[in-house]
């Protein structure tokens, strides 16, 4: 256990420093050598923590050549870890509002779907959540998970299988939202009657109106997590690619 521990501790350093971008894609990491006597660590625990940001797509490694940073678009960024590594610091922007993207293109569709076809044991599920979820807050863990068992039972009632594999990742977008929204304030409104109007719509086998409250509460739920703009590098570049699009006189 200590070892996986290590390992862990060591990926999550290195995790850290590559979704933040203080290493950029392309980028080489030092040499498994020099990585282990900076982090005074054995060369197997470092390349052990190497491996578990290989199977996240966040880095490969060659023979000869070293570990180089891939882009984002190969990273796994609905994995667990990788989201918590991201929040870690403060993420721009554009990434939030991608992720609440994801959310409405998922969670919207699936409400609909659950209107249609939800039974009454998954608006028991979602009953017994949103009742943990009014007692505990989303202040508290227990009030967390019991927001995350409401967001799963509105998948498991779509009674689709590829909508339903996709629980594990949209519980991270949530868990990681809800957690940094609530970093350095609590949250200054009550999230439970958005959740209620999804399950009111779900309840009364209406999916229009069960879309429409579910995008009603990713939109709020985005207007109550901060966000910065995106890096200056970042925006530099940006601005530097539109002057390129823009056609000449």
């Amino acid at each position: 256990m200590g070892a996986l521990r290590l390992h862990g501790g060591i990926a999550r350093r290195l995790g850290i420093a590559i979704v933040s971008g203080r290493y950029a894609p392309g980028d080489l990491l030092d040499s498994e050598v020099a990585s282990s006597e900076q982090l005074a660590v054995s060369r197997t625990a470092y390349r052990e923590a190497v491996r578990i940001l290989a199977a996240k797509g966040l880095v490969h490694a060659r023979p000869k050549i070293g570990t180089r940073v891939n882009p984002r678009s190969k990273w796994s960024l609905l994995d667990p870890e990788v989201l918590d590594w991201i929040f870690e610091s403060e993420p721009d922007r554009t990434l939030l509002n991608r992720l609440f993207e994801l959310r409405k293109v998922v969670e919207c569709a699936a409400a609909g779907f659950a209107a249609r076809r939800r039974t009454r044991r998954h608006l028991e599920a979602m009953r017994s959540a949103l009742a943990r979820m009014a007692k505990h807050t989303l202040a508290t863990p227990g009030g967390r998970e019991a927001d995350l068992d409401f967001h799963e039972a509105l998948l498991d009632a779509t009674a689709n299988p590829f909508l339903l594999s996709l629980a594990t990742g949209v519980s991270a977008a949530i868990r990681t939202t809800t957690v940094f929204k609530q970093r350095e304030h609590p949250l200054r409104r009550d999230p439970l009657p958005d959740h209620e109007a999804v399950l009111e719509a779900i309840a009364a086998g209406d999916p229009r109106k069960a879309e429409k409250a579910m995008r009603r509460l990713i939109d709020l739920a985005r207007s109550d997590t901060p966000s910065r703009r995106a890096p200056a590098r970042a925006r530099s570049r940006a601005s530097r690619r539109r002057a390129r699009s823009r056609p000449h006189p």
